[in-house]
């Protein structure tokens, strides 16, 4: 994403989530816990709006996307985004469906690895915000479940028949998303759906942690080997190392390949600095 910007100055109060900033991890929270943190029309764009905000001002090195409560989301409201969708218009759903997609595309092309932290419920939406993010941490009380065929819906919401079978396989997905059956942490590690199983209650010290380590690491090499893993997913092979050649001739005049044997020959740590 670009890092210029118009008039519009970078908005600090988002009252859909709490965000809070360390030393290059931003921590995202959705904070509707008393609902299990269903999301609305404003969670969505606020989503939508801080991501792009982030990815323009370069300060974030890695994102703890977590949930706040008993869960980690339950998805859209049923009352705030089902109830009022029934009374808009096909131009008014196409709007807010585009909107859904947008938050997934700024989960994938946003240049800094996302974590997500995930506990108890990871449902309809809320699963699909998971499967964007770069990797999913997640305790054993975890479960996923991609409820859109429950609801009349097609299971292809938000990018989940491009994602899904990528990370799972065919098959999987194919399951996952005609029945919508939950799946829970030992399943969903045994598929791939989760990056990292933890501890009972240890997801968001998980994600943190990992979030901690590629913060501390070469950013601009993680934001490179992500833009890449979303690019080529739909590459032939010729095109595809062609463009790891020309990303590869970038770095390799980049800071960070001449600190890296700096360090080598002085026999230190690098000191990483995203450029």
């Amino acid at each position: 994403m670009s890092p210029f910007t118009g008039s519009a100055a970078r908005t600090p109060d988002w009252r859909h989530l709490h965000v809070e900033h360390t030393d290059g991890v931003a921590t995202v929270t959705l904070a509707r816990p008393e609902k299990l943190n269903a999301l609305t029309f404003g969670a969505y764009a606020d989503l939508r709006d801080l991501l792009a905000e982030l990815s323009r001002e370069r300060s974030v090195r890695a994102l703890v996307l977590a949930g706040e409560g008993r869960g980690f989301c339950s998805g859209g409201d049923v009352d705030e985004i089902i109830g009022a969708t029934l009374g808009m218009d096909t131009a008014q759903l196409l709007d807010f469906n585009r909107m859904t997609g947008q938050v997934v595309r700024a989960l994938r092309e946003c240049p800094f690895p996302v974590i997500a932290a995930v506990h108890g419920a990871a449902a309809g939406a809320g699963a699909v915000l998971a499967l964007a993010a770069d990797f999913r941490v997640a305790d054993p009380g975890a479960r996923f479940a991609f409820l859109f065929t429950r609801v009349g819906l097609s299971g292809g919401d938000m990018g989940a028949a491009y994602l899904l079978p990528r990370i799972v396989g065919l098959g999987h997905a194919t399951r996952l998303l005609m029945l919508g059956e939950p799946v829970r942490a030992p399943e969903a590690e045994r598929i791939g759906l989760i990056s990292e199983l933890t501890e009972e209650g240890q997801a968001d010290e998980a994600a943190h942690a990992l979030a901690r380590r590629l913060a501390d690491g070469p950013a601009l090499a993680h934001a490179q080997t992500k833009a890449l893993l979303t690019a080529e997913l739909d590459m032939p092979l010729a095109a595809s190392v062609e463009l790891d050649a020309a990303t590869q001739a970038l770095l390799m005049n980049g800071e960070d390949y001449a600190e890296f044997h700096e360090a080598f020959t002085q026999k230190r740590p690098p000191k990483w600095r995203g450029r």
